[in-house]
């Protein structure tokens, strides 16, 4: 009779274990299994937000088809030189070339111009803005550069080394 007693009490305890299980089951389904999670303290009122994965552009296509080509290049930049008396007489005594040039370009610019167009090294570039808005540079010519030379190749005019004005053609 014993081994009978212990049957029953092990078929009534399995029974009692799944009739505790079946009430769990249906008490999580009704109530849901969320709401007795207990909410983190916050030590601080400001929220900050967390810190998420950030991914680098990956375009399917460039949204430019080519690069532009250089918006100031030495023609660009250089406008004109300029010949009037006071620029020959800048060139003549100071070493120094007088152009009108873009209003946008810096002195980096006109300097890079002035090499490239002329074959000359630039000592420093002064520049100044006329009353009627253009910009106008004094191109100070290195030593071993001789700005009258320069300016017989670049202005159509004579400039010879006495004379500022063009000869009679009686």
């Amino acid at each position: 009779m014993a081994t009978t007693k212990t049957a029953k009490g092990k078929a009534a305890a399995g029974k009692a274990s799944k009739d505790a299980k079946a009430k769990a089951a249906k008490k999580a389904a009704l109530q849901g299994v969320d709401s007795h999670s207990s909410r983190k303290p916050r030590f601080s009122v400001t929220f900050r937000r967390p810190k998420t994965l950030r991914l680098r552009r990956n375009p399917k296509y460039p949204r430019k088809s080519i690069p532009h080509a250089p918006r100031m290049d030495e023609f660009r930049t250089i406008v004109s030189p300029l010949n009037t008396e006071s620029a020959m007489k800048k060139i003549e005594e100071h070493n120094t070339l007088v152009f009108i040039v873009d209003i946008r370009s810096n002195k980096r610019q006109i300097k890079d111009a002035v090499k490239k167009l002329y074959d000359v090294q630039a000592a420093k570039v002064n520049t100044l803005i006329r009353p009627d808005g253009k910009k106008k540079a004094y191109v100070r010519l290195a030593a071993d550069h001789d700005a009258l030379d320069v300016a017989n190749k670049v202005t159509c005019c004579f400039i010879a080394s006495g004379a500022r004005r063009l000869p009679d053609t009686v």
